[in-house]
């Protein structure tokens, strides 16, 4: 337990030894992978986090608040690098390749729409500026997430109009929408990317996740849950995705814990059979994560008695325990 509020994001650093936490009390948050042992705080939001990435070397952080900026940190010492300052919350951040750009999504707020735009991220920070290279705008509804997509050559939104878009990353041009017929029906909460990233995982209100080709937007697999799904991962070693969720808090009582079906469900992934599951969590799962190595998962739950309390838990990934060959 290290968060006073609930969970909202979890990410690993390439090496697989880091894990940085997001959550709604305003405090990024580093942890040992290897232990849980909490490493570090990264202090100065003013607002909920709702998502962070770290750099290829794990020497930045860049975090998005609803405090309507997005920082940049040094990995080790936890000092503040700079600020960039939006008129709206920002929500998703995503780095590069290479780590010289970012793309940062603003919330709707005042009669402000939705953005998604781009940064570029200066190695010596006295050449760091605000000013956005390009600005992508015209989406109905929050983006939740948007990252890039191969080779730095398109950047893909998603979020509560339900749609997935692929978009050029220098002119901003529409390239792909996802089908509506085929794709989600309801708002898209999470994305997460294969290692390679050939491909991408989204997870839905609507109760399914769906697996896409990031160049051609077309739909390979779906994978359908009895519950809403906040959050997505893929294995990066074998051929199983894990997705987690729940109904809101505000609707389940105390007394018994299947009732909110609090659960992260393995499924197999190319045969899209449900495969296992990690039962008990007393709420919502709002962030799956799977360390690098492919053994590790860690799951983010959070219930409401009274106040709300965040945990970050790690389960130990038992191949065995699926009848799993590594």
């Amino acid at each position: 337990k290290g968060h006073e509020r609930p969970l909202t994001f979890l990410k690993y650093n390439r090496d697989g030894d880091l894990l940085f936490s997001c959550a709604k009390d305003h405090t990024p948050t580093v942890w040992y992978a290897s232990n849980g042992d909490r490493l570090g705080t990264y202090r100065g939001h003013n607002g909920a986090l709702w998502s962070c990435d770290v750099s290829c070397h794990s020497t930045r952080l860049i975090t998005g608040s609803a405090d309507q900026t997005a920082k940049l940190w040094d990995v080790q010492t936890g000092r503040e690098l700079f600020t960039f300052r939006f008129v709206a919350p920002a929500r998703s951040v995503d780095f590069a390749i290479g780590d010289h750009l970012a793309v940062i999504t603003t919330d709707s707020f005042m009669g402000k729409t939705p953005t998604a735009q781009v940064k570029r991220i200066a190695e010596d920070l006295q050449d760091q500026t605000e000013e956005s290279a390009l600005v992508i705008s015209g989406i109905t509804g929050r983006i939740n997430r948007a990252v890039w997509g191969p080779g730095n050559r398109t950047i893909i939104t998603a979020g509560e109009d339900a749609t997935i878009r692929i978009w050029d990353s220098e002119t901003g041009k529409l390239l792909k929408e996802s089908d509506k017929e085929a794709g989600h029906q309801k708002a898209i909460s999470s994305l997460s990317k294969s290692l390679d990233w050939s491909h991408f995982l989204t997870g839905s209100l609507d109760k399914s996740a769906k697996l896409w080709d990031a160049r051609t937007l077309t739909l390979i697999k779906t994978y359908v849950t009895e519950l809403p799904v906040n959050a997505v991962d893929m294995s990066p070693t074998l051929d199983n995705v894990v997705i987690g969720g729940g109904q809101d808090a505000m609707n389940v009582t105390m007394t018994d814990r299947r009732a909110g079906k609090f659960e992260a469900k393995f499924f197999h992934k190319i045969l899209q059979e449900e495969i296992g599951g990690v039962k008990g969590h007393f709420g919502p799962i709002n962030a799956l994560a799977f360390n690098p190595d492919g053994k590790r998962l860690f799951h983010i739950t959070f219930f409401s008695s009274g106040g709300e309390d965040g945990y970050v838990r790690l389960h130990h990934f038992d191949p065995e325990y699926f009848n799993i060959k590594m």
